[in-house]
């Protein structure tokens, strides 16, 4: 299997695991996914595995979401914590 269609991405399941295919990236979390980046797809083979990779990727987020018993309408967004800090150049 190619280094960019790797399987041991399982949707929602811990904070570290990372799928990259070309130029984009999946980063899991237990909350929430991230995709960034970009993929471009020709008419070539290589494109054709590119594209069933984000396929199987893409149908494995949608099947966890499926598989929730009680999804809210929105999920709440994530805060980031903060600290004000003394600006050193003023």
């Amino acid at each position: 299997m190619p280094a960019h269609a790797k399987s041991a991405f399982t949707p929602f399941a811990d904070d570290a695991a990372v799928q990259t295919l070309g130029g984009l990236t999946l980063e899991n979390g237990t909350a929430r996914i991230a995709l960034h980046g970009s993929l471009d797809f020709a008419r070539d083979r290589e494109s054709l595995e590119r594209a069933r990779a984000l396929q199987k990727a893409l149908a494995a987020i949608v099947a966890a979401l499926e598989g929730e018993a009680d999804l809210p309408e929105r999920a709440e967004e994530v805060g980031v914590a903060t600290t004000e800090v003394r600006n050193p150049f003023g």
